[in-house]
């Protein structure tokens, strides 16, 4: 018998594999064995597996042959998930290649060519799975949009929802304008972007809300009258509630309880002190606006601040705005730079990088 030179793993893997395959080996049936499980994080059907998938499951496979070899009776539950907002990503990026909108669909088209994409990369994923010599139960495949897993989802859901563990309620969260559905934090690519700091004067009235005081903080020297805020998203002035600065700043000690008014609409907002204010960034002093960021919706919570929504699902402004009512926010943008200047409300605008965000 003839020795080959080099060794030929794909023909030593795909021998042995199916060797195991056809003997049943990575097959489980319930008995007085010691049960071993693991329920294999189903990787999503937005393509194929990376070296993450990789390394996950090479090391769940060295725990489930470690059971099996130790006489537990070992099963390795296999799956696949939708992922729907990533897989519907994935799916509408390949209709727009096609020439095809997901507008142009109606829900049945949209879900056959999506249940059509599945199919395709579901398979692929699990084969190469199967490449990795994965010891899987394949016998117990299950996508998550199997009609019995549904079942199950919903059954468990409803029955929270009747023990009151979950709730519906206003939270901050990443909203997909042309998908319009919520996103994870995974499903967020954070990049600098080349923006614009507009610093933006807001009026400041006395304690009797009746007549101006001349105020002049430090820092905010020639503006009377007023305090300044920066912000790379003026459009969101609409929604503020508060001004907040923080409670060591010097300059802002005597405004701290006095009132001001958004620029435009006349809105009373308080000018309020917290610790989460930087003082070295723009000018000390930031407006916030509790429906629109993240950190200014926690402000807003703790000290009960009015929560405006000046954008509809679709990116465009909201009644609530009671500007530009259903322009998109990026013109709206524009319009309101050009307004608050008109006004003698922009003291000054600077070239600056920020994180912006974009979905996977």
């Amino acid at each position: 018998m003839e020795i080959t030179k080099n060794f030929n793993h794909k023909e030593a893997e795909e021998k042995w594999y199916s060797h195991w395959l056809e003997r049943n080996y990575f097959n489980s049936l319930p008995d007085e064995r010691e049960p071993y499980t693991i329920v294999m994080p189903p990787p999503n059907v937005t393509g194929v597996l990376h070296m993450g998938h990789c390394l996950n499951n090479s090391i769940q496979d060295v725990l489930i042959r470690h059971a099996r070899m130790n006489g537990k009776n070992a099963c390795w539950v296999p799956g696949t998930d939708h992922a729907s907002i990533a897989t519907e990503a994935k799916v509408v990026q390949m209709l727009r290649e096609k020439g095809i909108t997901k507008s142009s669909l109606t829900r049945e088209e949209f879900l056959q060519h999506a249940w059509e994409w599945k199919e395709k990369y579901g398979g692929i994923i699990l084969e190469q799975l199967k490449k990795l010599g994965c010891s899987a139960d394949w016998n117990r495949t299950t996508f998550t949009m199997d009609e019995h897993y549904s079942e199950s989802v919903i059954k468990v859901f409803v029955d929270l929802y009747n023990k009151g563990w979950i709730y519906r309620g206003e939270r901050m969260i990443h909203w997909d304008v042309k998908a319009k559905t919520a996103l994870s934090d995974e499903e967020v690519i954070y990049k600098e972007v080349n923006s614009k700091l507009y610093f933006v004067r807001y009026t400041v009235l006395e304690e009797t809300n009746v007549g101006l005081h001349d105020y002049s903080p430090l820092g905010v020297r020639g503006e009377a009258g007023g305090i300044v805020i920066a912000t790379v998203r003026p459009e969101t002035i609409l929604g503020d509630t508060a001004i907040a600065v923080n409670p060591k700043d010097e300059r802002y000690k005597n405004l701290v309880g006095k009132t001001a008014l958004v620029p435009l609409i006349n809105r009373r907002i308080p000018i309020i002190a917290d610790d989460y204010v930087e003082m070295e960034f723009g000018t000390g002093a930031l407006k916030i606006t509790p429906a629109h960021d993240m950190n200014d919706y926690a402000i807003g919570k703790k000290y009960n601040l009015d929560v405006i929504n000046i954008l509809n699902d679709d990116g465009t402004m909201s009644e609530a705005a009671q500007l530009f009512i259903g322009e998109d926010r990026f013109e709206a943008r524009k319009k309101i730079v050009a307004e608050l200047e008109a006004a003698n409300h922009i003291v000054r605008i600077e070239d600056y990088k920020n994180q912006s965000r974009r979905v996977q």
